[in-house]
């Protein structure tokens, strides 16, 4: 049997439909993840995958490409596979998705959906209304005939050595960045958590991606080590499994040490709801008002001034969470 698995949004994303992806190639003889640019990366980290197919579908993302038929004709043209499982977000639907995999052959469809899909899936499934993003996925595996595996924690392939970048001996990684703004602490309040860090006799790493450099250097300052662009996902996959705790907001390196088994300390605003996107599998503490105005928004941008939820965290709270999540 030939199965797909399709995720179409983030980083984070992806690494989340893992424990769903090893299930289906528990019971598969060739798994495809088809997934978009932003996933593609953490793709080729998940276990259980045999190809991946990058798309970049007219519904997902932030800024979309039109829809274009040699797009779309180039993709059905792609697909090789006997059963599909989709997996979207509790807010998103998985129809379009489903009808370009009939069109393409696949015989077997399954996905969460709320509404009518007519011919376009064989196996229409109702997410329960509090499910952690993992879980809905492996309910959604298990009701298409891909039993939950017994370790339904997140995994990665194992990451490189990554010791050349940041020296022997433990370290905190803080990472400041987020993909969207409304989810991100303040550069000053970070700052301020590495010194805090540093002052508690930690040695402090701050990683970051190509375009948050300067963000990175703010941030390290004095007291810490600056990755700021100097990882791809393979290495900040390695740099966040020698830490003994990660400091970070919602975003895809929070779910990327939960993959290596580093516990985290999510500084977690509001606007999507924890219970559905928190750290997954690994001891986590989670600080910011999640009963903040902005809630359950989906808000891109703060909408309140002064960013209350995250902005009430202090680096002095940071510091009690690191150690509480080392001893745990």
């Amino acid at each position: 049997m030939r199965a797909l698995v399709t995720r179409l949004d983030s980083f984070g994303d992806v690494l989340l439909a893992g424990p769903a992806i090893r299930a289906v190639a528990a019971r598969a003889d060739h798994v495809t993840l088809l997934c978009g640019p932003l996933g593609a990366p953490a793709a080729h980290l998940l276990p259980g995958v045999d190809e991946v197919l990058v798309w970049e579908a007219p519904w997902a993302g932030l800024a979309p490409p039109p829809v274009r038929r040699a797009d779309v004709e180039e993709l059905i043209a792609s697909v090789r596979a006997d059963t599909a499982l989709v997996l979207t977000s509790f807010h998103q639907s998985p129809l379009p998705t489903a009808l370009l995999l009939r069109l393409a052959g696949v015989a077997r469809i399954a996905a969460d959906s709320e509404d009518y899909p007519g011919s376009l899936l064989d196996v229409r499934h109702h997410r329960a209304p509090h499910a952690h993003e993992v879980d809905a996925a492996l309910d959604l595996a298990e009701a298409a005939g891909f039993p939950r595996p017994a370790d339904t924690r997140l995994r990665i392939l194992p990451p490189p050595d990554t010791t050349a970048l940041t020296g022997t001996g433990p370290y905190v990684v803080v990472h400041p960045g987020a993909s969207v703004p409304a989810r991100a602490w303040s550069p000053a309040r970070c700052a301020q958590a590495v010194r805090a860090l540093a002052d508690a006799g930690h040695r402090v790493v701050v990683t970051g991606g190509p375009g948050e450099r300067a963000l990175t250097r703010r941030v390290a300052g004095a007291d810490g080590v600056d990755l700021g662009g100097r990882t791809g996902a393979p290495e900040l996959a390695g740099v966040l499994a020698r830490a003994d705790a990660v400091v970070t907001g919602n975003t895809g390196p929070a779910h990327l040490a939960a993959a290596v088994g580093t516990p985290v300390v999510s500084l977690f605003a509001p606007v999507v709801p924890a219970e559905r996107w928190r750290p997954y599998g690994v001891p986590c503490v989670l600080l910011g008002d999640q009963g903040a105005p902005c809630a359950d928004s989906r808000a891109r941008q703060c909408p309140v001034p002064g960013h209350p939820c995250l902005e009430s965290v202090t680096a002095h709270d940071v510091r009690l969470a690191v150690e509480k999540v080392r001893q745990a």
